[in-house]
């Protein structure tokens, strides 16, 4: 068995090969064009696996490997470097160091999102993207139109007036582009059962349906809640030293599902009563995002059980029956008693 690591770059890369006793087979300094990973690797006859941190560009690398049958684990970046700190890093240190972490199984792996949900993934983090920079020009007309203590952007003039139509006019760009993202997932993703189920969930609408389910791609790679409550960042860090205990937020996990679960709280407390009447009772004992959080997680909770037993949502919140209904118009196809 030969074990490769590959320490991959925008237009280069470094592989490293080593057999099972650990001494090096095979290095090169290689384009990032098929035919030199093709050639590089048939050069080599025998079993083979290979490995590569889980950076953005992993997925060409991916295909090209598994169509010469070549398995390929992606390495989780944050615990590799923690397992495998070197004084002295390059290239060539650094593919040395993954194939012999892969040889010894020591990879700390991440998970590989499903071919068919890798560009629906990616389109809903563009449009996330696209939402951010529309709030921020909006952001930017009201801080203009406050400087001057103004309400209608027509009352500028000169300048700053130029300013706020430029902002304006983007402002409409950006919502447009928004929305025909938006849209263009629909046919993908509008009809699918596991979105259907996500949709009767309080709180949860299209856009956060679409999130969870793409961020998820497979329930079961997580044993229980506890891990799918971690992986969405919805348990708190603790540091425990001399006696001392200190409790943090944690950037460990997936941020899309935290502000996924973050934004269903919100409006799970608003229109569901059940909710808030719970809501409040922590709230005397928490701070509000603390509280929130708690509801969040509540709902990660749910999710987690729908999806993973594939059974529609009992209207239930922590026993308790939910007296509110959601509409059976579109986007739900699906009848929840079907």
């Amino acid at each position: 068995m030969y074990y490769t690591g590959i320490d991959l770059h925008k237009s280069s890369s470094f592989l490293t090969t080593v057999d099972a006793t650990g001494n090096i087979i095979k290095q090169a300094d290689i384009k990032n064009i098929d035919f030199n990973f093709v050639q590089y690797f048939t050069d080599l006859h025998g079993e083979h696996q290979a490995t590569v941190e889980s950076t953005c560009s992993w997925y060409w690398l991916n295909d090209l490997l598994s169509s010469i049958n070549i398995p390929l684990t992606l390495a989780h970046a944050k615990y590799v470097k923690a397992i495998a700190y070197a004084k002295v890093k390059t290239d060539k240190v650094d593919s040395h160091i993954l194939a012999q972490l892969l040889r010894m199984n020591f990879i700390p792996s991440a998970h590989k999102i499903s071919n068919d949900h890798r560009f629906l993934r990616d389109a809903l983090r563009a449009r996330l993207k696209i939402v951010q920079r529309y709030t921020s020009v909006n952001n930017s007309m009201d801080r203009l139109l406050t400087k001057y203590n103004l309400s209608d952007g027509e009352q500028l003039s000169d300048i700053a007036g130029f300013q706020y139509q430029q902002l304006l006019t983007l402002s409409s760009l950006l919502k447009e582009q928004m929305l025909n993202l938006e849209k263009s997932l629909y046919p993908y993703l509008i009809p699918n059962d596991d979105i259907q189920r996500l949709l009767w969930i309080p709180g949860i609408g299209k856009m956060n349906a679409f999130t969870i389910f793409l961020e998820v791609d497979d329930i079961n790679r997580f044993p229980d809640v506890k891990n799918f409550f971690s992986y969405c960042r919805l348990v708190p860090a603790a540091r425990n030293s001399a006696g001392k205990s200190k409790q943090h937020s944690s950037k460990d996990g997936n941020k899309y599902l935290k502000i996924a679960f973050s934004d269903a709280a919100v409006h799970a407390i608003q229109y569901y009563p059940v909710i808030r009447k719970y809501y409040e009772s922590r709230l005397r004992r928490k701070n509000k995002p603390v509280a929130k959080s708690i509801i969040a997680k509540e709902l990660s909770r749910i999710v987690y059980y729908v999806l993973k037993d594939k059974n529609n949502f009992n209207n239930k919140f922590k026993g308790i029956e939910i007296q509110q209904k959601k509409s059976f118009q579109w986007p739900r196809v699906v009848s929840p008693d079907a």
